[in-house]
């Protein structure tokens, strides 16, 4: 019996790093340490949280939400990752697959969401200071929190059953080394229109957080500007270069890829393959890492939670 309705393919093949297939085993290494990196330093950015009341404030719960997205997608794609480059095993089930790809994309759609949130908590931060706390409270950071994963759960729950209808006949070779729905899509040999315009509705979805985040920069420089004071400018436009590294951190790679796929006529699948895995290999990475050493609070409270550590 087939894994799922109508379909000839019995499992898909996944790719590691064309051309470099004989230093999967080394290049396992540098990945390994970069997912062990990503998920220590966001189980640490999520304790510190919790544990320092000092830090219960609004700016300090969309951070942890961040890391809860980025941790999200570090699981999602670390099980595929390490089996390609450490047993070179390429199989993946079609069930498997839907499975992986519907995780990626929600916490990818999480963390798009969390990243325009945070911009518009610092538009309020810098804009209305005094109302800030008021206006964000626990409660409603909740809401927010709850309003989010339910967005992006409902935004990507119709890709795996879109997905199960659709019949593969031959084709099985996927270009990533995880299960993205554009990919697993276009090997279809069932009329796949349904899955195409879902797509780039959902593809919409993200570059409009992309647009508001600008939107809302745009009104904070715009605030900024009207403030006197040239060191308080430079101060408010400080609180605000944490969340600016991590815009650019995630979107980048996904501007990159995007214009490379519509506008490269001869583009090198050796460079879209690793654009890809740095989309979900370096957010995870670097934001604990940016937020630790730009954000003064957050550092001081991990070296002391450190200190504390090494003197006992």
């Amino acid at each position: 019996m087939s894994v799922f309705n109508n379909s000839e393919v019995k499992y898909f093949l996944l790719i590691g790093i064309p051309g470099l297939e004989y230093a999967h085993v080394w290049i396992s290494i540098p990945i390994f340490l970069m997912y062990l990196i990503a998920i220590m330093g966001n189980c640490i950015i999520i304790f510190v949280i919790k544990t320092e009341p000092s830090l219960h404030e609004p700016m300090y719960y969309f951070l942890t939400m961040l890391a809860v997205s980025d941790m999200g997608l570090s699981f999602s794609s670390l099980p595929t990752m390490l089996k390609i480059f450490f047993f070179n095993a390429m199989e993946i089930s079609p069930n498997a697959c839907f499975a992986q790809e519907f995780f990626i994309h929600v916490f990818t759609a999480m963390e798009s969401s969390v990243l325009l949130i945070m911009s518009l908590d610092r538009f309020l931060a810098i804009h209305n200071p005094l109302r800030y706390s008021s206006i964000l409270t626990g409660r409603r950071v909740v809401k927010i929190g709850l309003i989010l994963a339910f967005r992006s759960t409902a935004l990507v729950l119709p890709f795996p059953f879109t997905l199960r209808k659709l019949k593969y006949c031959h084709k099985n070779l996927l270009s990533h080394s995880y299960c993205l729905h554009q990919d697993v899509m276009k090997l279809a040999c069932s009329d796949n229109k349904i899955n195409f315009i879902y797509g780039f509705f959902a593809a919409l979805c993200t570059m409009l957080d992309f647009a508001l985040i600008l939107m809302s920069y745009v009104l904070i420089l715009k605030t900024v500007l009207s403030i006197a004071s040239l060191a308080e400018r430079l101060k408010a436009l400080n609180t605000c270069v944490s969340h600016i590294c991590a815009v650019l951190i995630f979107y980048v790679p996904i501007i990159t890829l995007a214009a490379i796929h519509r506008y490269a006529k001869h583009k090198s699948p050796l460079l879209v393959i690793l654009i890809a895995d740095m989309f979900l290999l370096v957010p995870p990475l670097m934001n604990p890492i940016v937020y630790c050493i730009k954000t003064r609070q957050i550092r001081e409270k991990v070296l002391g939670k450190l200190v504390n550590v090494c003197v006992r």
